[in-house]
């Protein structure tokens, strides 16, 4: 913070905590939370809590994941980025029996940059997605912070996405129909990618789904210190993972956008993205001015700001009428879209 502006109307915030209030079925489900789970992440308990994470989230095997046969999945092991990049994991799924070149989802998940693994997302994008849809789904093995700092994570993304695309025929997916996606940490490597594809002439994303997206490393929002603590996340956590990702270049005043999307200058170019977050977290500000910027540059964006949503609240609580209602738009988008590029395909064969 810098500002005479800047520093007193934060001071305001952390004064008064005027904050939107959480939708009421959420509150329930936030309040029960261990008080471990809302504790800081720090440099110095980032190890412990990777740790525990691993625990706690373990990796669903790929019979696990094939759920009695409903599904085919298939884990490959691709070159990585140029150079001294090791190899890239891909987790490949699809429903069962299903014959043709499928649109396919390519997805980075959530934890931070610090946390999260391909296998754990999958059960719910396959149930929510890819049956419904017709989707075949890769989910990405991208290296984790500090261990990994940028523009590794996202260079792992990237390898993935052009061996997917170069081996479409045989993957059995359509190349002209990908669609990079991804949440919370992975939603901000997901706009990244878009950004590095667009500027690297890579293959060619047919939409972004962006749920939550981490994209400002600077905490300078008003949301950012308006709900900081009050939900699942703080500016605490948010600097020490920031930090992990960066490492020296954090708070760099040239930090290129595919580290930080929101540092982005120019959003022209851009595949037509979907982009939610919750009105009561951190993310909100810094989510709302990425879709306003791809509007401003004369792109395509969908947005939504659930009342009352906290960071991550639809995983949390379901069940939740806000959770659901916020799936389903999502479902409806992709749908969507999947419909028009498959006309536009129609189309062209004419």
């Amino acid at each position: 913070m810098s500002g005479g502006r800047e520093s007193s109307e934060v001071g305001w915030i952390s004064a008064s905590r005027v904050a939107p209030p959480f939708d009421p079925e959420l509150g329930v489900v936030l309040a029960a939370l261990e008080e471990e789970s809302r504790a800081p992440i720090t440099p110095e308990n980032l190890a412990d809590r990777q740790e525990r994470d691993a625990a706690r989230r373990p990796r669903p095997t790929a019979e696990e994941l094939r759920a009695d046969g409903r599904f085919e999945v298939t884990e490959y092991h691709v070159p990585g980025p140029p150079g001294r990049g090791p190899e890239v994991t891909l987790v490949s799924a699809r429903p069962a029996g299903l014959v043709g070149p499928l649109p396919l989802l390519y997805y980075m998940h959530g934890g931070a940059m610090v946390m999260g693994n391909a296998w754990s997302v999958l059960p719910r994008i396959l149930r929510e997605w890819a049956l419904p849809l017709g989707l075949a789904v890769i989910s990405v093995e991208y290296r984790l912070a500090p261990q990994a700092r940028y523009p590794e994570p996202l260079e792992d993304c990237y390898a993935g996405l052009v061996w997917a695309a170069e081996h479409a025929a045989e993957l059995g997916i359509d190349a002209d129909r990908i669609v990079i996606g991804g949440k919370s940490a992975g939603g901000g490597l997901a706009a990244a990618l878009a950004l590095l594809v667009r500027d690297r002439g890579g293959p060619r994303a047919l939409g972004q789904l962006l749920l939550c997206p981490m994209l400002d490393d600077r905490c300078g929002t008003f949301s950012s210190h308006q709900m900081s603590g009050l939900g699942v996340w703080d500016l605490t956590s948010h600097a020490t993972v920031w930090q992990a990702l960066l490492g020296d270049r954090y708070g760099a005043v040239d930090l290129p956008p595919y580290a930080a999307p929101a540092r982005a200058t120019n959003l022209s170019g851009l595949p037509p993205a979907y982009i939610d977050v919750g009105s009561a977290e951190m993310f909100r500000d810094e989510d709302v001015a990425y879709a306003n910027a791809i509007w401003q540059a004369g792109g395509q964006a969908e947005l939504h700001v659930w009342p009352g949503g906290y960071h991550g609240f639809d995983g949390m609580a379901p069940k939740a009428a806000v959770s659901q209602d916020a799936r389903d738009a999502r479902t409806r988008w992709l749908r969507r879209l999947l419909a028009q590029s498959g006309a536009r395909q129609g189309q062209g064969r004419e």
